[in-house]
């Protein structure tokens, strides 16, 4: 069981910028590929960004490309997202999750573990 915990949210203005934690319990997080997806009031839950295991390899949503970085600390259990110049549009619920396999990277059905969430509000 691998439970994952997000922080980091909160409220901002358009333009700024804010770093999403994932802290991630056991000692097998290493084998876990990453995702970030997000979730705005009436909409789909959709995919952010992804890493895989070791690190190599890096996805990314279009709407996110150039602003967002994922990346992670195998040493300390814990993967980030850090957003910058951030828009109302990336207002939401974002989660974490962690996944067996460095594959189907996008796909929420394809995660087996999920964190509770953490709010990003950005106003205009």
């Amino acid at each position: 069981q691998v439970q994952l915990v997000e922080s980091g949210g909160g409220l901002v203005q358009a333009g700024d910028s804010l770093r999403l934690s994932c802290a991630a319990s056991g000692r097998t997080f290493s084998i876990y590929t990453m995702g970030w997806f997000r979730q705005a009031p009436g909409k789909e839950r959709e995919f952010v960004a992804a890493i895989t295991s070791g690190g190599g390899s890096t996805y990314y949503a279009d709407s996110v490309k150039g602003r967002f970085t994922i990346f992670r600390d195998n040493a300390k259990n814990t993967v980030y997202l850090q957003m910058n110049s951030l828009k109302p549009e990336d207002t939401g619920v974002y989660y974490c999750a962690a996944k067996r396999f460095n594959t189907i990277v996008a796909r929420s059905t394809e995660y087996e573990y999920w964190g509770q969430g953490t709010q990003v509000t950005v106003s205009s």
